[in-house]
C-alpha cells in the first residue's frame, strides 16, 4: 500500500512482522493449550514462549526454497527454540494459522475503523447542530425542490454513519472466529479443547464448522460492510463537491494557507479532497465482488481465496481508514456560506412554494388535477423569466391569475409563501437522530 493513502496505525497491522507475530502467538497458544491438557510436556510450551521468535527476511529466504510460507515460518522459529519445537503445530494445518491470523487482523482493523467512524460522527453532529436552523434549498434531480436546512442535510449523513457504526460492529463480531481443527476440520489429530483455549485467549469465538478453512461468507459480509461504509463516504463527499460548484458555492472545502488549486489558473479552489474520497470509495468497493467470489471454495477447501485476501485485506481496510479520517477533517473544517444559501433559496422567485399553493387550491374545492394545472402554468411563466427573478415572483404571478384569485384570497396566498412553514419539524427530525444516543 502506498504511503499517500495510508495511516500508520492501520498499515502496521498488515506488515510481515505483524502477521508473523500473530502466527507465533497462535502457535504458542496452541502449544500451551496442549501442555495445559497434558498432551505435550510443559517444558516444550515454556521453551516456545521464551525462545520463540522469527526474522521476516529468514522466513522469506526459506520460503523461496520450500515454497510454503507456514513451513518456512515454523522452520525459522525452530531454529531459535531448538528440540522442543517438534511439539509445535501438532495436528494442525496451515489454514488453522492463516485463517485465525486473518480473523485477528480483521478484528483489529475493525477497531481502528470504528475510531474513524466515531470521528466522522462527532464532526457531523457538531456541524449539524451549528447549522440546524440555517435554511437552504433542497434539491431533487439537482433541481430546486423545497427548503430544508443545512443542519438537516448533515443530520441525514450522521444517521447514515450511525448505521455504519452498527454494521461495522456486527461485521467485527461475524469475522472474529478461530479455527484450530486440523485437516478437513474433523479434529482427528487435535483436541477440540485446544481450539477453545486459543480462541478465548485471542478474544475470538470458536468457528462451529471450519472444514479446514473458516467459511468465506463471513469475509464476504465483512468486505461488503466496508463497501457500504465507503458508499456513505462517497455520498457525503459528492454533496460537498456539488455545493462547492461555482454556480452554487454554498459550502466548500477549507483552503489552506499557501495551497494551490491549479498549475495554470491561480484563482482555482478545487474540491480535491472530496474528489479523492470518491476515488478511494471505489477502491474499497472493488474488494466486495472478489470477496463474494471467494465464498464458493471447492469441497472442504482450496486456496483460490488466498491471493485475493492478501490483496483486499490490507487494501480495503487501509483505504477505508484513510478515507474516514480525511472525511472527518473535511467536515470539521468545512466552510459554509449561509448568505449564499439564502440567495439560492430566493433564486427561483418562490417556486419552492408551489406545493403549498396546490394544497390550498384543493382545500378550496379544486380537484388535484385542476389545481396542479393552475399552479404549473404560473410556475412555468416564472421559470421562463430571466434571472434574477423578483422575490416571490410566483406569488405576484398567482395574484394576477384571475382563475386563482377567484379561489384564493391575497391573504391565503401570502400565507403560502412563509418559508418558516417548511422548517417547522426540524426539531422533530433532530430528536429522532440525536436524542436516542
Amino acid at each position: 500500500m502506498i504511503p499517500r493513502y495510508s495511516r500508520p496505525e492501520m498499515a502496521a497491522l498488515w506488515t510481515d512482522e505483524s502477521r508473523y507475530a500473530i502466527w507465533l502467538e497462535i502457535e504458542t497458544l496452541a502449544l500451551e493449550g496442549m501442555a495445559h491438557y497434558g498432551l505435550v510436556p510443559q517444558e516444550a510450551a515454556a521453551a516456545y514462549r521464551a525462545k520463540g521468535r522469527f526474522e521476516a527476511s529468514r522466513v522469506d529466504a526459506i520460503e523461496r526454497e520450500v515454497k510454503h510460507d507456514v513451513i518456512a515460518f515454523l522452520t525459522n522459529v525452530a531454529e531459535h527454540v531448538g528440540d522442543e519445537a517438534r511439539f509445535a503445530h501438532q495436528g494442525m494445518t496451515s489454514s488453522d494459522v492463516l485463517d485465525t491470523c486473518l480473523s485477528v487482523q480483521l478484528t483489529r482493523a475493525s477497531d481502528v475503523l470504528a475510531n474513524g467512524v466515531e470521528r466522522v460522527l462527532a464532526a457531523l453532529k457538531t456541524r449539524a447542530m451549528e447549522y440546524k436552523n440555517t435554511p437552504c434549498i433542497g434539491r431533487s434531480h439537482g433541481i430546486h425542490a423545497e427548503p430544508t436546512t443545512f443542519g438537516l442535510k448533515l443530520a441525514g449523513h450522521y444517521a447514515e454513519f450511525a448505521r455504519a457504526k452498527r454494521r461495522l460492529s456486527a461485521a467485527r463480531e461475524e469475522i472474529a472466529t478461530c479455527a484450530i481443527s486440523g485437516a478437513v476440520g474433523t479434529f482427528a489429530n487435535i483436541d477440540p479443547r485446544i481450539e477453545a483455549f486459543v480462541a478465548e485467549r485471542l478474544g475470538l469465538a470458536v468457528e462451529p464448522v471450519s472444514t479446514q478453512v473458516i467459511p468465506r461468507d463471513r469475509h464476504a459480509m465483512f468486505f461488503a460492510t466496508l463497501g457500504v461504509i465507503a458508499s456513505a463516504i462517497e455520498r457525503l463527499a459528492t454533496e460537498v463537491r456539488h455545493l462547492q460548484r461555482t454556480e452554487v458555492l454554498e459550502a466548500e472545502e477549507h483552503f489552506e494557507q499557501g495551497q494551490k488549486g491549479s498549475s495554470a489558473m491561480p484563482h482555482k479552489r478545487n474540491p480535491v479532497l472530496t474528489e479523492n474520497l470518491c476515488g478511494l470509495a471505489r477502491l474499497v468497493r472493488s474488494a466486495v465482488y472478489p470477496a463474494l467470489e471467494n465464498v464458493a471454495l471447492w469441497h472442504e477447501r482450496d486456496i483460490s481465496h488466498s491471493s485475493v485476501e492478501r490483496g483486499i485485506g490490507p487494501d480495503a481496510t487501509i483505504h477505508l481508514d484513510f478515507a474516514l479520517h480525511r472525511m472527518a477533517a473535511v467536515v470539521e473544517k468545512l466552510v459554509v456560506y449561509p448568505k449564499a444559501m439564502a440567495a439560492n433559496l430566493a433564486l427561483m422567485g418562490g417556486l419552492h412554494n408551489s406545493q403549498r399553493v396546490l394544497l390550498a387550491l384543493t382545500r378550496a374545492g379544486q380537484s388535484r388535477e385542476s389545481a396542479y394545472q393552475l399552479v404549473q402554468r404560473n410556475a412555468m411563466a416564472v421559470w421562463r423569466t430571466p434571472a434574477p427573478r423578483p422575490d416571490n415572483a410566483l406569488l405576484a404571478q398567482l395574484k394576477s391569475d384571475h382563475d386563482v384569485a377567484k379561489l384564493l384570497s391575497p391573504e391565503i396566498l401570502d400565507g403560502c409563501f412563509d418559508d418558516a412553514y417548511h422548517l417547522a419539524q426540524v426539531d422533530l427530525v433532530f430528536d429522532r437522530v440525536f436524542v436516542p444516543e
